[in-house]
């Protein structure tokens, strides 16, 4: 839930005319002041929406409250009400069950349009009020806001004392392991005890969800609960990395000021910026960063120290130097991604920029750090990172890594699994586990640099994999011919627009599905096709976040519906595999296989369950 004191104070009520919404909207724009009504020249500090004021892009600008929505709805049938009435959202934010949301717009006139059009409108019996709202206040000035309100002192003099007591805390590198490798100063057995039992608790709660959402699996889910513990089907034991330390290969820091009060400094973050922290720790004492990564930290933050350039400030939005980049390989090359936001200044001050980087890699003191690849990345205003083009300062345009005996190219934006042993492991399971033949086609769905398809290439007739990143496409396809192979094909696109046009096309005895999506799991309309596409009897599903991928397990499961097209699948094997030690997070595979209600098994199931009451 919100705070309720972020809608404006010009509300539009129900009983409003267009003439009447105009003139709200006219009221805001004339205003002076900021969303609060305060003079914000008296008390810069007290300011908690600086970026509405700089001349940068915010969709919190042009933002409404929209009241008295109907129950049960969620994002998607916000949006779709929204562009059937001529409405085009930048964001949508839901709370839960509460009965409003916060929709911003690119511009005014998108806006003024939805006030116009949705306001009055009913929608499934409720009658719809938009009213404008305040943009969300920046948390570093909020905090600041908050803690001078709290004291009465002012927000110097408050850090100052902060800084006084911070000196008897716990030692920087101490904290710092804290947030990046909270399991650090627990055993490693411990370690993986306590995720194998995260896993058990996500699959006892899917056995639940199964039982709610498919009534026809109860008699099947009875047993499997019965034989593993609550769990709708198996847990193997749990596969560690073969490495715990210095295993990443691949690592982001941030430029800022010094938790030590140095400037300038390169590493990870103490808290979070919606925290209200943005001070830095180098990572030299950290576990999980390799030597030679770490190395590569200290000559880039020695070199930055020498320019005239400032750290740039998420709170201000000023300065330059924003965040480092460094991936690894076994081969011992290194790549070094810097991100400036260049500002105001001229194409001649950049370049001078990266003449100076350059010379420093090649002939100063950077000639030793190991890096083959050093990239420069123009990170303006609230864009991607993902989707900035990289410039080659000097050295090779990739770098390669070796996976399972195979080459792979891998390009600045290209994801790979962060932990190379551990990914062998990971990839093994998946390839034991998929059943494959020489008959077999595998549709690798968000594939990366196509290194699950590649692996298991040799052993199938077709390998398709979709991916988003077309560098890493490229990579894939690169990847391809430097493994001899030639039964594999690479496309580019959203899995969503993709995948159900690829499924439908595909003509095989044996369709098998891995899929390896991003932490939010894989869009419906994968789901949708998948269901659909009876010919797909089995489908592994890789979740580095099985919680986030708890509604596409559900969904794999559910009875048939108007919607939900298609037999569901149910799974019958499951896994663990730690690719990041010293921390909570884990890897899971799933084992998916359709329900086959031509069997003899599975009739007597769904005759069972028609005639046993619904439980959970």
């Amino acid at each position: 839930m919100t705070d309720p004191t972020e809608s404006a104070t010009l509300p539009v009520t129900s009983s409003l005319h267009d003439k009447e919404v105009q003139e709200v909207i006219d009221q805001e724009e004339e205003s002076k002041v900021d969303p609060l009504g305060k003079d914000v020249t008296e008390d810069p500090d007290s300011y908690v929406y600086p970026y509405v004021k700089e001349d940068l892009f915010t969709s919190e600008i042009f933002k409404v409250e929209i009241q008295n929505l109907p129950k049960f709805i969620g994002f998607n049938d916000l949006k779709k009400f929204l562009t059937k009435h001529g409405v085009n959202p930048h964001k949508v934010k839901l709370f839960g069950k509460q009965p409003f949301a916060f929709v911003t717009f690119k511009n005014q006139e998108e806006r003024d349009k939805a006030m116009k059009v949705v306001h009055g409108v009913q929608w499934k019996g409720r009658v719809l009020s938009v009213k404008l709202a305040k943009p969300k206040a920046d948390p570093m000035r909020k905090r600041k806001q908050e803690e001078a309100d709290d004291s009465g002192e002012s927000v110097s003099k408050r850090q100052a004392r902060n800084q006084d007591q911070g000196q008897s805390a716990e030692p920087l590198s101490t904290q710092l392991a804290n947030v990046v490798t909270p399991l650090w100063n627990l055993p490693y057995d411990k370690q993986l005890d306590r995720k194998e039992q995260e896993v058990v608790s996500i699959l006892q709660q899917l056995s639940r969800e199964i039982g709610k959402n498919n009534k026809a699996m109860l008699p099947w889910l009875f047993v499997q609960r019965e034989k593993n513990n609550g769990m709708c089907c198996p847990l193997e034991k749990i596969r560690p990395s073969p490495v715990q330390t210095e295993y990443r290969n691949k690592c982001e820091f941030l430029i800022g000021m010094g938790a030590d009060g140095q400037d300038k400094t390169v590493g990870f973050r103490l808290g979070k910026y919606i925290g209200g922290s943005c001070a830095v720790v180098g990572p030299g004492d950290t576990i999980h960063v390799p030597t030679e990564t770490k190395k590569v930290v200290q000559v880039i933050q020695d070199y930055i120290r020498t320019t005239p350039y400032s750290v740039y400030s998420p709170e201000t939005y000023e300065g330059h130097w924003r965040q480092l980049t460094v991936r690894t390989t076994r081969s011992s090359q290194v790549m070094a991604m810097v991100f400036f936001n260049p500002q105001k200044l001229s194409e001649e001050d950049i370049d001078a920029l990266k003449k100076s980087m350059k010379m420093y890699f090649i002939e100063g003191e950077g000639k030793d750090s190991g890096v083959t690849s050093l990239y420069v990345v123009r990170n303006g205003q609230r864009t991607s990172p993902d989707d900035l083009p990289c410039e080659l300062v000097f050295g090779d345009e990739w770098i390669y890594e070796q996976l399972l005996g195979l080459k792979f190219r891998i390009s600045p934006h290209s994801f790979f699994q962060v932990n190379t042993p551990a990914a062998e492991v990971l990839y093994s399971a998946v390839g034991e586990w998929a059943q494959l033949n020489q008959d077999s086609t595998v549709l690798d769905v968000c594939c990366g640099t196509g290194t699950i398809g590649i692996s298991l290439a040799k052993r199938v007739k077709k390998v398709i994999g979709i991916e988003l990143c077309q560098e890493a496409v490229a990579d894939a396809k690169v990847n391809a011919e430097l493994n001899g192979l030639n039964n594999v094909e690479f496309l580019c696109g959203k899995a969503e627009d993709v995948f159900p046009t690829v499924l439908n096309a595909v003509i095989s005895p044996n369709v098998i599905a891995i899929v390896d999506p991003p932490r939010a799991g894989l869009h419906s309309k994968v789901i949708l096709a998948i269901r659909r596409a009876e010919h797909l009897k089995r489908l592994v599903y890789v979740a580095c976040n099985a919680k986030a991928a708890m509604n596409n397990f559900v969904d794999l499961c559910r009875a048939p519906s108007n919607r939900v097209r298609g037999a569901p699948f149910r799974p019958v094997r499951s896994m663990a595999v730690d690719l990041f030690p010293q921390t909570p997070h884990i890897e899971s595979i799933l084992l998916f296989e359709r329900v086959d209600y031509s069997t003899t098994c599975d009739k007597q199931q769904v005759q069972a369950a028609e005639a046993t009451p619904p439980t959970s």
